[in-house]
């Protein structure tokens, strides 16, 4: 289930479009997410990782950005990363089709409200049963999402630490990973070229040994 679908613009964060899904029993814990959801998309900038998913308990945000747009959309832990990535990217290539032009320009919150309309239509598609069988080709074809940046959302939201941040050192941490392999290929290449030198000098002492004694 998709709960909740913002757009907005990642040099402000000024929502530009948002649908929600109206539901009874958990319109109380929406409301609470919105918030987050607000707070979060005021934190982005032109440095965040392109996407992200952020654990909320047993939801999940998920944000996708391109062209100075980001669009998330919040969904219970069960649906598929794959799937949610995907319908991120749906929103935003016919939302930039549409407004894309005058997404700077505009100063009024939800300026494209209409476009709640696509939304639901996509949503529909995504979450129907029998349309996750027919998406399950398009889905084998979207990149990798194997490795996208993953944090909590109230963690990030406490610290007030910026996704950018964080992004940061986990790159850092993949330095660090990838120069302790490279050190330890040099070890072992520096080991094995020791050992080498080793049978090559005895075998050579064995040889000039050879030769005093038989002379």
């Amino acid at each position: 289930m998709i709960f909740l679908t913002m757009i907005a613009r990642v040099a402000d964060g000024l929502p530009l479009a948002a649908s929600i899904q109206e539901d009874e029993q958990s319109g109380r814990d929406i409301q609470q997410y919105q918030s987050q959801a607000k707070q979060l998309l005021r934190k982005l900038n032109a440095q965040s990782p392109d996407r992200c998913m952020l654990e909320a308990g047993n939801m999940n945000f998920y944000y996708f950005i391109a062209q100075g747009v980001c669009c998330l959309c919040l969904c219970e832990a069960s649906f598929p990363k794959k799937m949610a990535f995907g319908y991120l990217e749906d929103l935003h290539n016919e939302f930039y089709e549409q407004y894309g032009r005058r997404v700077l320009s505009v100063t009024r919150p939800y300026s494209f409200i209409e476009f709640d309309t696509y939304i639901q239509k996509t949503k529909k598609s995504y979450v129907d049963s029998r349309a996750r069988r027919n998406l399950s080709n398009i889905n084998t074809e979207l990149q990798d999402v194997q490795r996208i940046m993953v944090a909590n959302i109230e963690e990030v939201l406490q610290r007030g630490e910026a996704l950018s941040a964080l992004d940061t050192k986990a790159s850092n941490l993949s330095s660090l990973a990838k120069n302790y392999r490279n050190d330890a290929k040099c070890l072992n290449t520096r080991s094995t070229y020791a050992k080498v030198a080793a049978v090559a000098v005895f075998f050579i002492t064995l040889i000039i040994y050879a030769r005093f004694w038989w002379l």
